[in-house]
């Protein structure tokens, strides 16, 4: 097995727990193409464990494992086994969620949702990619399944020197899955929809959101209307904009699957709409902020705490006293810490009064490894506006 020894800085970063280390602190052998699990050792040749060895990408390192064992079928499976206990247990009965969360359930550069009897998997990095057709057999075998899609059709993959990937790798899978979130029905698009087919991060998130709807609601970057649906059932009348038209179709076909007739899709662009309403004096009693990520590389952080604090400048300005909004980022170079203070920034701009009713974050099936910050990326906060 090829040796990857690591800097003074690398070993420190190692025996801290996290399980990245950059190329600025590796010496790698020359002949080593990227994908390869290789041994890490220190600056004495000292064994420190296994991981994933990525050539072109900024981390070169993603940990594997502390212990000196084969790196194998047996070895992936038991990880397998180990992240579908996990959600056996916090989500018995349920048929759609997350499987495994890549560095989170310690299988780095490996996304897989369950969408039934379906499987919806992103091989992100070299190491995943290059043993995809093994991981697909062994997920098929611990799950039942009667299709696997692979959707790594992300440009996360470009930084490792990997072009993007949509194909069906295993049986059949069905273009789009019905399932439930909470009492609302929605539609999965396994074979286009953005991420693996549907955002199952803010699945906890949405079903709390129909606690908090009252009188007019309006629910921005509304996708598929997974908050919106929520909303419509306690609201007097939803309007949920989106700006992509295909996405607008769809959230009418959910709308209209659960018989609501209280939801107004708009398809329009977010920050337009929100200034727009604000000159016109509109106001509402529940608002929902739920952006894409504003900030996907760290050089873009300063564009994307003034792009969070406008929109929920112009949402803190709509809602009415006594209102509710829900705000959430899934920019992961936005800390919960910063989130918190643009917030305050914007409440104390426009002169309101705001509690913090709840901080939230992914749905459980998303878990946080503690020694990695970056898998603690949503954020999501409850305020009410007291005048």
């Amino acid at each position: 097995m090829p040796e990857v020894q690591l800097t003074w800085r690398g070993v420190k970063r190692w025996r801290a727990g996290h399980p990245w280390i950059y190329q600025t602190d590796v010496v790698a052998p020359t002949n080593l193409e990227g994908g390869e699990v290789v041994a890490v050792v220190d600056q004495r040749h000292r064994f420190l464990g296994k991981a994933f060895y990525s050539r072109q990408s900024k981390i070169s390192l993603r940990w594997l494992t502390y212990e000196d064992v084969e790196v194998d079928a047996a070895f992936f499976l038991q990880r397998i086994r180990q992240a579908d206990q996990l959600r056996r247990r916090l989500l018995p009965g349920e048929e759609v969620y997350r499987v495994i969360h890549s560095d989170a359930d310690l299988l780095p550069g490996l996304v897989v949702d369950r969408y039934g009897q379906y499987l919806s998997a992103q091989f992100l990095v070299k190491g995943t990619d290059s043993r995809k057709d093994l991981l697909a057999d062994l997920l098929m075998q611990q799950f039942g399944a009667l299709g696997l899609i692979n959707r790594s059709d992300t440009p996360i993959r470009t930084l490792e020197g990997l072009e993007p990937q949509r194909e069906v790798m295993r049986g059949e899978v069905p273009a789009h899955f019905s399932f439930r979130e909470g009492a609302v029905l929605l539609s999965a698009d396994l074979q286009q929809g953005q991420k693996t087919g549907a955002f199952l991060d803010q699945r906890e998130n949405h079903i709390v959101s129909a606690t908090y709807a009252s009188g007019e609601a309006l629910d921005c970057f509304s996708y598929h209307g997974g908050f919106a649906l929520q909303l419509a059932s306690k609201a007097a009348r939803v309007t949920a904009v989106e700006v992509s038209e295909a996405a607008v179709e769809r959230l009418k076909e959910n709308a209209a699957a659960n018989r609501f007739t209280n939801v107004e899709a708009v398809t329009a662009n977010a920050f337009d709409f929100l200034r727009d309403a604000v000159d016109a004096g509109k106001r509402y009693d529940t608002i929902v902020l739920d952006p894409p990520s504003f900030a996907k590389r760290k050089s873009a952080l300063d564009s994307a705490v003034r792009g969070y604090k406008e929109i929920n400048l112009r949402a803190l300005q709509l809602l009415n006293p006594g209102g509710h909004l829900i705000s959430a980022s899934c920019s992961h170079h936005v800390t919960a810490k910063a989130f918190e203070e643009l917030l305050r920034s914007a409440a104390a701009d426009c002169a309101r009064r705001v509690q913090v009713i709840e901080k939230r974050g992914a749905a459980r099936d998303h878990p946080v490894l503690v020694n990695l910050p970056e898998t603690e990326y949503l954020k999501c906060f409850i305020l009410r506006a007291l005048e």
